[in-house]
């Protein structure tokens, strides 16, 4: 049974899963599907064509499903896609997808965590497992993939990536691919070494993350440009998913993966 607060506004076209609480005055609007066991909490926002799965939690001030800031929409029926077991915190802004983009669908992967004021722009696609730390910004097309951290504060370019298992320091700006298992951060960003803690609460072996700093040092340190870094990657290291993540990631790269630090340089990396 559902619990629908008499002072929200549910439309009738809105299609409920079970055991769903909806709070006062939080609005959903038409074209919208939730599935079972979410909680949407007082004065949060779902406008159309908004799918959402299941055990999902949405706080006051939310809003997901608003039109795309972009001038190129034209009030084309665009989408957004949230997955299961995700948590949106208060005043996070998820917006619709463009047809200029050629996606039209903004998506949230399983079980990621999307903290207060985080504001996912058009035709984002953020994977599962991620966590988007309060006041993080990314940009229309921007793609977060799976298991990566973006610490509070960041803001990422148009059209950037950011790669499995990373993580992005605090305060960061991104307008440079991040690297997949990498930890980036200080001013410009900058690649300073393999997010080996994540790696290591996620169950990788020492092997793999041994084999992944080799491989990052013979990118950034050995002298190499970044096409014969990868033709030595290739050539050195035997095939592995790790491997074949990491050039996968930086032969599509559209802007270019970030800088390496200058290994003299200290100091933190704040999340």
């Amino acid at each position: 049974m559902n619990k629908i607060h008499p002072l929200a506004t549910v439309s009738p076209n809105a299609v409920l899963g079970d055991n769903i609480e909806i709070g006062p005055y939080a609005y959903i609007d038409d074209n919208v599907t939730i599935g079972d066991n979410c909680k949407i909490h007082p004065h949060a926002v779902i406008y159309s064509y908004v799918t959402m799965g299941t055990n999902c939690e949405v706080f006051p001030g939310a809003v997901v499903g608003a039109v795309p800031q972009d001038l190129k929409f034209d009030g084309e029926i665009t989408y957004v896609k949230i997955g299961n077991h995700v948590t949106i915190r208060e005043c996070a802004t998820i917006n619709r997808g463009t047809k200029a983009s050629g996606k039209g669908v903004t998506s949230i992967g399983d079980h990621t965590l999307v903290m207060s004021y985080v504001h996912v722009a058009h035709d984002c696609k953020v994977g599962s497992h991620c966590i988007l730390v309060s006041y993080v910004g990314i940009a229309g097309e921007t793609d977060v993939d799976d298991w990566a951290i973006i610490g509070g504060g960041t803001k990422a370019h148009q059209f950037s990536r950011i790669g499995a298992h990373a993580m992005v320091g605090g305060a960061s700006k991104v307008n440079k691919d991040v690297p997949p298992y990498a930890l980036c951060g200080r001013e410009p960003l900058c690649y300073v070494g393999v997010n080996i803690v994540g790696l290591r609460r996620r169950g990788f072996s020492p092997e793999a993350i041994r084999s992944i700093k080799d491989m990052y040092d013979t990118l950034y340190y050995k002298g190499f440009n970044i096409t014969d870094g990868c033709a030595q990657i290739e050539a050195g290291f035997p095939p592995s998913e790790e491997r074949d993540t990491i050039l996968e990631f930086i032969r599509n790269s559209k802007r270019g993966i970030v800088r390496a630090n200058d290994p003299s340089e200290k100091g933190t990396i704040d999340i």
